[in-house]
């Protein structure tokens, strides 16, 4: 199996755009910065059901924060938040991000090395273990399963593919993995997964990425005119928002070809 190769990885996050768009990957196609947030708030709202049950005040620790967007939201809402990041680019503006917030503990490190400080109500991975080879996923999740609290939940936000798994090599290293491929390896780490449900805010707007991208393939770069085209997808998908996300699938057609899936994960009871 192909591996990705960490220095890479970690090259690109170092010299990643700190902005909602960037680590959302949708950067380089003209969308406004609304369309970033647009995309979290409705993942927020997701995430906020998923983890209804979870104690209000009980731990979290986000893994990967990024610049802090999560980090920040569970702050409102849980009595604890450890959030890492490997990132010194990143990690500055989430230090920036939460600093208003006395119950976040940011770490700059990395997140194999990092040693959980306690017991979790929640452990959040949001695009984590996409940037991780198999035996180091399989690794960090033996590790963070003993942490979880009775009645607590590992929530992962990883992008996905629909048959055999994808590895990009370059500039950019990721591997993308299907939902039976997680399933798998989630239960080699005692592991089972209690939920599983498309992130349709992402394929929403996955649509307008992979369609910009046609866009910027078929037409000369001098009339790519991104930031009209970008924002004319953009106000496009919101106002066929929620059905265009459905017509693909209703036709038979793989589009777009990366989805995404929120994975609600619960410590096997021995």
């Amino acid at each position: 199996m192909t591996e990705i190769d960490y220095k890479t990885v970690n090259r690109y996050w170092e010299a990643a755009t700190p902005s909602i768009l960037g680590p959302y990957m949708m950067d380089g196609f003209g969308f406004p910065a609304s369309a970033g947030n647009f995309r979290f708030q409705a993942e927020s709202r997701i995430v906020r059901r998923l983890a209804g049950g979870v104690k209000r005040d009980g731990a979290v620790l986000d893994l990967g924060s990024g610049i802090g967007f999560w980090a920040e939201d569970f702050a409102r809402r849980f009595s604890r938040v450890t959030a890492v990041e490997g990132s010194r680019t990143l990690f500055e503006s989430l230090q920036k991000r939460c600093s208003p917030y006395p119950n976040i503990t940011p770490i700059h490190g990395d997140v194999m090395t990092f040693e959980p400080d306690g017991l979790y109500n929640l452990v959040f991975l949001g695009g984590l273990l996409m940037y991780l080879n198999e035996g180091d996923v399989i690794a960090l999740l033996r590790k963070l399963a003993p942490c979880i609290e009775p009645g607590g939940m590992i929530l992962c936000r990883e992008s996905t593919v629909r048959g055999d798994t994808v590895t990009r090599q370059g500039d950019y290293q990721v591997i993308y993995r299907s939902v039976p491929n997680y399933e798998h390896i989630f239960g080699q780490c005692g592991l089972s997964v209690r939920h599983v449900e498309r992130n349709e805010p992402y394929v929403l707007m996955q649509i307008g990425c992979e369609l910009v991208r046609k866009w910027k393939e078929t037409v000369p770069e001098k009339f790519h005119v991104l930031r009209g085209v970008g924002h004319l997808t953009y106000f496009g998908l919101r106002l066929c928002n929620p059905w265009i996300t459905h017509i693909p699938k209703a036709l038979g057609i793989s589009f777009p070809k990366l989805e995404n899936h929120f994975l609600v994960l619960e410590a096997d009871v021995s």
